[in-house]
């Protein structure tokens, strides 16, 4: 299949590439290519520069299935610009399915988020173990990011019928190496945090709980559901996950395997921060439908990312790799251009 991907030269869309690939596809990277073209080097992949919120008909020739990574995605860019997010996540979205349904594309996959199930009261108790939540359990998102991402599920669900079939996964928290690598990650932020600084601040105490998930399989899962009967996918929701784990014992996992390399990490406490996010979600309907079962724990995640960083030293302190420094330091360079314009 020829498989247009948004967001194709992202964080988890080079890895998605690399996926289609080898599975005997033929990726079509839609990007703004906003991170560079560098992390796809060397994969061959058809490339569309293009933004998700100025969609044309033209891209859509010959395309058999979408994987929609693209848009903002996590709670700080969000933040960081509330319009551009819904813009991208909601609106965008929205557009993307209009014109997927005008051009018969049955295939649709989107990469949402396992956000939507936090609560506002299991974040103030993050000491307390939140309920297990599995896709019949009532969302109340808040923050930006996940009511953008909500919008997005809801437009999907209702364009859904006979002739599109889209599947929508609520992804935990991912982590590992990726082409186009994230230190702003929580466990990827650990493995940074222990290289340069040897320590890990555990904010609250680290005690909230998070779902997590492996780059390579969600990867992996989009491609399952690209590949799976029509029937057992079609307007479905999935959550995808390796595992539930505490902040604490992410640290703890990450220390110790700096330990094992006898480098000596330190767990420091440190306040909550302003948005506390604390939840647990259960896999088991995905494991049942597709029979996934996640092939990467977060303790082979961990040894592989450590194996990379004498080779990326340079890269754990470069803006690129932090989605909000990289959009701010952006944003003063076109600034900076544009005052140069209007002084020649």
């Amino acid at each position: 299949m020829r498989v247009l991907v948004t967001g194709g030269g992202g964080y988890i869309g080079c890895v998605l590439c690399d996926h289609l690939i080898r599975a005997g596809h033929s990726p079509v990277v839609l990007d703004r290519f906003f991170w560079g073209r560098r992390p796809l080097a060397g994969v061959r992949v058809e490339e569309i520069v293009g933004d998700i919120r100025d969609l044309r008909e033209e891209w859509f020739d010959g395309i058999e299935a979408v994987v929609h990574l693209a848009g903002l995605s996590n709670d700080p860019t969000a933040e960081y610009n509330p319009e551009a997010n819904w813009q991208m996540n909601a609106v965008g979205t929205e557009r993307l399915v209009e014109l997927c349904k005008r051009r018969g594309i049955e295939r649709f996959t989107y990469a949402s988020s396992a956000s939507l199930y936090d609560t506002e009261s299991s974040a103030n108790e993050p000491e307390r173990s939140p309920i297990m939540c599995d896709e019949s359990t009532e969302i109340a998102p808040r923050g930006a990011y996940s009511l953008s991402k909500r919008h997005g599920e809801e437009a999907i669900l209702a364009a859904a019928d006979g002739a599109f079939a889209p599947v929508i996964f609520r992804q935990g928290t991912v982590y590992g190496w990726s082409p186009r690598m994230r230190f702003d990650l929580v466990v990827n932020t650990f493995i940074k945090d222990a290289s340069m600084h040897r320590r890990l601040f555990l904010h609250g105490g680290g005690w909230m709980w998070r779902p997590l998930v492996d780059v390579s399989d969600v990867a992996r899962v989009h491609v399952m559901a690209l590949e799976a009967p029509l029937d057992a996918v079609r307007g479905q929701i999935f959550n995808v996950l390796e595992e539930n784990y505490q902040i604490r014992q992410l640290a703890m996992l990450v220390a110790g395997s700096f330990a094992l390399r006898d480098v000596r990490v330190e767990l420091v406490e440190a306040p909550l921060p302003s948005l506390v996010r604390n939840y647990r979600i259960s896999n088991a309907k995905l494991s049942r439908a597709l029979g996934f079962t996640p092939s990467v724990t977060v303790l082979e995640s961990i040894e592989r990312m450590i194996s990379q960083l004498p080779g990326a030293l340079e890269e754990l302190a470069h803006p690129q790799n932090y989605n909000v420094r990289w959009m701010a330091l952006l944003e003063e360079m076109h600034a900076l251009q544009r005052g140069f314009r209007s002084i020649y």
